[in-house]
């Protein structure tokens, strides 16, 4: 007589996340719906959206410094909440405000270039941390110091660019202007990516965790 089959488990990850981690998706989901926005904001050119878009970073933050707290308040570190907090940043402090420098207006293939380093550096930043963070750390609950800028920092950018918004300064209206530099444009502007980017990937820059 066959075995029976064994009843199918739905939703087993979710049952395994702890209140952190669903503060976490709330972090990764303010990430995509600020990516979403500058999409319809291109489409659309409705100011609204884009201010939206970059109101969508902070409360990411809110979520970051949240599920942290709650993770050391519950005593709830996990792996898998670890690796969890690393993809969500990624999509809100990483790909989000490349998306919204994009959309307001950094079009030129230098700039492209540039905001591609930007989510690199952040996709790498984040690595290290999660390799190095154990020692670190050395032996406390969270670590002592970042070795670069931590990625949330990225957060200044999108204020930058919400300001310019409010003061009608996107699309050819960019402070600096455009510069062609060979066959491709550069929008001075976009160099504010490639330095927070650089501060990111810094093992010179030790900044306190408070």
């Amino acid at each position: 007589m066959p075995s029976p089959t064994p009843a199918p488990r739905h939703f087993s990850i979710l049952r395994g996340f702890h209140l952190a981690d669903f503060l976490t998706l709330g972090n990764a989901a303010c990430g995509m719906a600020s990516v979403l926005l500058a999409m319809r904001y291109v489409g659309s050119g409705e100011l609204s959206h884009f201010l939206w878009a970059a109101v969508m970073a902070p409360l990411a933050l809110a979520f970051d410094m949240l599920d942290g707290r709650v993770a050391r308040w519950r005593q709830q570190h996990s792996a898998l909440g670890r690796e969890l907090d690393s993809l969500a940043d990624i999509v809100s402090f990483g790909v989000g405000p490349a998306a919204l420098g994009y959309a307001a207006g950094l079009h030129g293939g230098w700039d492209a270039l540039v905001l591609l380093y930007f989510v690199c550096c952040g996709v790498s930043r984040l690595a290290r941390y999660n390799v190095t963070a154990e020692s670190l750390s050395a032996g406390a609950d969270k670590v002592a110091y970042f070795e670069g800028t931590p990625i949330p920092s990225s957060v200044l950018l999108t204020a930058i660019l919400a300001t310019l918004a409010w003061q009608g300064q996107l699309g050819g209206s960019i402070p600096g202007g455009a510069w062609a530099l060979g066959p491709w444009t550069l929008h001075p502007l976009a160099l504010l990516f490639a330095l927070s980017g650089t501060l990111m990937i810094s093992k010179t820059l030790r900044i306190p965790k408070l």
